[in-house]
């Protein structure tokens, strides 16, 4: 994907916030969270089927964004851990390489970078294509592919450094967010929104789990759940409240990992399910937030079908 440095584009536009550092983040053989699905996404992406979409490169996050959101003390491992050989193992669903640490700051500081360009109004909407994923990182650790709660950062940049009131998280990843709803469980200023598989890693995301004000919406779909039942859950418990809270901001975590090939899931969504939902949360930021969107990747293990999906999805902002 050709990248254009720092800058970002005029107000009408979509950026695409990416870096060549997601595609070191090694992780071994046989692992879901591969860098091919950044090459398949950036091919999809091409100049040539996209002419008008911006580009940017993610500079890495500031220390101060990543501890606002992060106790100290999971920096410190990850920093410690960053082998400079070789594969470091965590735990059974962190792996790091030479360069996995530059990776995961790019993808919390491209989370930032997209919030600027958005509040600035240097672009209409954004999507941040970086892995590592962060929707399950906690406030203390690293889990599920994610080493930092990249949504998470995002919302408390848009909140400290743009005076956001309120700011809207939707989840549409086949994995409930768990890192988001326990880092806001207790938050006025932040209403978390879900749908997920259910039962499913990492087995919380349910009904009854709402947040101390109220501002966690969870929608568990049961295996096998195809667009029907997606897009009920969406217009009938989401959509909603997202319209009744009125954010100033709003970020999706972007996972496609519902799709009906793809590995780590049993739902059964195709690419115009995502394309469609996309529309719709656009209609809602368009009426109550001047349409700043910032989009963040996190699942999708298929990367033919990722891509395909990450395209749709793009295209709808696009055409917001």
């Amino acid at each position: 994907m050709a990248m254009i440095g720092r800058a970002v584009a005029s107000e009408s536009s979509t950026l695409v916030v990416t870096h060549a550092s997601g595609l070191a983040h090694e992780v071994g053989a046989g692992r879901p969270d591969q860098p091919e699905r950044l090459r398949a996404i950036a091919a999809a992406l091409d100049a040539d089927h996209f002419p008008a979409l911006r580009r940017a490169e993610a500079p890495a996050a500031a220390r101060e964004a990543i501890l606002a959101v992060h106790a100290p003390s999971l920096l410190e491992r990850l920093e410690k851990a960053a082998p400079q050989s070789g594969l470091a193992t965590l735990g059974p669903d962190i792996v790091m390489s030479a360069g996995s640490l530059e990776a995961a700051l790019r993808a919390a500081g491209a989370a930032t970078f997209a919030v600027d360009a958005v509040m600035r109004k240097a672009a209409r909407n954004a999507f941040v294509a970086m892995r590592p994923p962060g929707h399950h990182a906690t406030r203390d650790a690293a889990m599920g592919f994610c080493f930092f709660n990249n949504a998470a950062i995002a919302a408390h940049h848009a909140i400290a450094a743009h005076g956001a009131e309120r700011v809207a998280i939707v989840d549409f990843d086949v994995h409930h967010g768990n890192g988001l709803q326990d880092i806001f469980w207790s938050d006025r200023k932040v209403l978390y929104c879900s749908s997920h598989q259910s039962p499913h890693y990492p087995f919380t995301g349910a009904a009854s789990e709402r947040g101390a004000h109220d501002n966690i919406v969870n929608v568990p779909l049961a295996k096998g759940s195809g667009g029907v039942e997606f897009a009920q859950a969406w217009t009938q418990a989401i959509l909603p409240r997202l319209d009744d809270f009125a954010p100033d901001i709003l970020l999706i975590c972007a996972g496609f990992d519902g799709h009906l090939h793809d590995p780590l899931g049993g739902l059964r969504l195709q690419r115009q399910d995502f394309a469609e939902l996309t529309l719709r949360l656009a209609e809602i930021a368009a009426r109550r937030c001047d349409g700043r969107v910032v989009s963040l990747l996190e699942g999708g293990y298929r990367p033919d079908d990722l891509a395909a999906c990450v395209a749709a999805h793009i295209g709808a902002l696009m055409g917001a």
